[in-house]
């Protein structure tokens, strides 16, 4: 599926981790929520940093600063929990804020290069006034390995 059909009907939320900018389609954005204590889920794949619990709702957290190879960090007071909905299940995508929502309309899209190390994440790239956006492919956080080995955890923490 080209990303970049029909963008002026298309809303992106905007968001930081270090630099650059990244993007999620708002299409797939439940909520922002602040960062709260992640609880350590056993017999998680790596990528999955633990669980929060959101009004009742336990939600695994994809540690994106690893998918990205960017340096990981403690959670801070500022930073917030994207809640966002994959075709299998909400996720929670610890990011340092939440920049806002644009039209993608506004944005000149472009093929991710070859030379990023985590293009298998992206959709595709995009320039703003204010610099690039790497727009991501929230469906590829998590190989169907990872999420078989994701509900195993879950349910035994269910138990």
């Amino acid at each position: 599926m080209d990303p970049f059909k029909n963008t002026d009907k298309q809303k992106i939320v905007l968001f930081s981790l270090e630099e650059p900018r990244y993007a999620l389609y708002l299409s797939e954005v439940v909520k922002v929520e602040r960062a709260v204590e992640i609880t350590p889920l056993p017999g998680a794949p790596q990528v999955v940093s633990g669980v929060i619990n959101v009004h009742g709702e336990i939600i695994p957290v994809i540690d994106i600063r690893k998918l990205f190879r960017l340096p990981q960090r403690d959670i801070h007071l500022d930073d917030h929990f994207i809640i966002a909905r994959t075709s299998r299940r909400l996720v929670a995508l610890e990011v340092d804020s939440v920049n806002g929502v644009y039209d993608l309309e506004h944005l000149q899209a472009m093929e991710p290069g070859e030379s990023s190390p985590f293009t298998e994440y992206l959709s595709g790239i995009a320039g703003m006034d204010h610099g690039i956006v790497l727009i991501t492919d929230l469906e590829r956080f998590l190989s169907l390995e990872e999420e078989r080995v994701l509900d195993l955890a879950l349910a035994g923490g269910a138990k």
